[in-house]
């Protein structure tokens, strides 16, 4: 617990902690939201999904323009103007949706709220990457877990809301914490202190062209993709179980084994090298996938979610490292943007995947091996030869307080 008190007595910890949390909180809240609040007021889930669908490829285009940006002239002006523009954006997606507006104005609408959303999740990495390298594991650590609960906290809270009051409330609850997240994270010391380092000016692909990069690029969307799949695999396992209620709380205690795991790793000092960990720890989460195919029982599919959890919040602890240490120092936020574009769009994918298997004669099953395919293909990604990285990029990051 040491290195835990020593990340949080730095002095923008708490702010970048639980700022980014509320800030990251409409990620995992808006695209289910708008889902429930389209296809109620529409009765068509087609439109729904192609609403939820926009708002996050929209999220993922302007993301890394964005961080790039965030990159040249710091963090502030646009979480500033996300934090103003965000809630408005929400506000005329609410009214277009309840309104009853057309498909086409509900589409836009989605799209331009997407395009707005707060760069909470690159800006906190990017400022990670920047802190004492002798507790930057364990605050990586925190921020993975701190990620992995968002995904357990928002969808909760929208399926609460959504139950006990309207989805379109839910919706402004997340807009309402988008905007503290930002403004938290904008005024935060380490963003107020953060100076752009300047690097030579390059063509859009460049910064996901670093050496290195591209295999933790591709590590990381093959894995999401496996995951993309569990997670629509677990409800239809519970539902086919006769149990529907237990889907929550399976995908509660899978993500409360990465939390005791991210917790765990973060406070270790490991000798062996980043990639190497990253290889281990990815072969660590396929093994913990593979026996879920087989599996018929809700309460045996919890042990193994739990026990197979706890390698996922060390490994994306390990990701960020990687991505933070190879990344160039002039374009850090830019890279952590790629990471979440693609590790996004790469979960969405596998999540349709895997519903369709679930539809087809694979059933759910199929689902569940794609989960175990996606973190296998991860390891290989791993293993593949490529640009060795520059080996002085530590000594040039410059190392301020958080």
């Amino acid at each position: 617990m040491r290195a835990y008190v020593s990340v949080w007595r730095l002095p923008s910890a708490p702010a970048l902690l639980l700022a980014g949390f509320a800030g990251r909180l409409p990620s995992a809240m808006v695209p289910l939201a708008l889902l429930l609040m389209v296809q109620q007021e529409t009765g068509s889930y087609a439109i729904a999904g192609l609403a939820a669908a926009l708002l996050g490829i929209a999220m993922a285009v302007m993301a890394p323009v964005l961080g790039r940006y965030a990159d040249r002239r710091g963090p502030r002006p646009i979480l500033f103007a996300q934090a103003a523009a965000y809630p408005v954006l929400l506000a005329v997606l609410i009214a277009v949706v309840v309104g009853g507006a057309p498909a086409g104005a509900v589409l836009a609408a989605s799209a331009a709220a997407g395009a707005a959303t707060p760069l909470v999740s690159g800006t906190v990495r990017a400022l990670w990457s920047r802190v004492d390298p002798r507790v930057r594991n364990t605050a990586y650590a925190l921020d993975a877990t701190a990620t992995e609960l968002v995904f357990v906290v928002g969808p909760a809270l929208v399926a609460a809301l959504a139950v006990f009051t309207s989805p379109a409330l839910a919706v402004a609850v997340a807009g309402t914490l988008a905007v503290v997240g930002a403004l938290g994270v904008a005024t935060a010391r380490a963003a107020r202190d953060y100076v752009p380092v300047v690097g030579a000016r390059a063509g859009v692909f460049s910064t996901v062209r670093t050496p290195g990069l591209p295999r933790v690029l591709l590590s990381g969307a093959a894995v999401m993709l496996g995951f993309g799949a569990l997670e629509v695999a677990v409800p239809a396992f519970a539902d086919r179980m006769g149990a529907p209620g237990m889907s929550g709380l399976l995908l509660a205690v899978w993500a409360l084994g990465s939390t005791i795991g991210g917790l765990w790793f973060g406070a270790r000092v490991l000798s062996i090298s980043l990639p190497r960990q990253y290889r281990l720890l990815l072969l660590g989460v396929t093994i913990g996938l593979a026996p879920l195919a087989w599996i018929s029982s809700p309460w045996a599919m919890g042990v193994l979610l739990f026990l197979g959890g706890t390698a996922i919040a060390p490994t994306l602890t390990v990701q960020n490292t990687l991505v933070g240490s190879l990344a160039p120092v002039h374009a850090t936020t830019e890279a952590f943007t790629w990471l979440s574009t693609i590790t996004v769009g790469a979960s969405a994918i596998g999540a349709a995947l895997g519903g369709a298997l679930i539809e087809s004669p694979a059933g759910v099953p199929g689902s569940l091996l794609l989960a175990t395919l996606g973190a296998g293909l991860a390891v290989v990604v791993t293993l593949l030869p490529g640009r060795r990285p520059a080996q002085a990029a530590e000594p040039v990051r410059e190392s301020v307080p958080a």
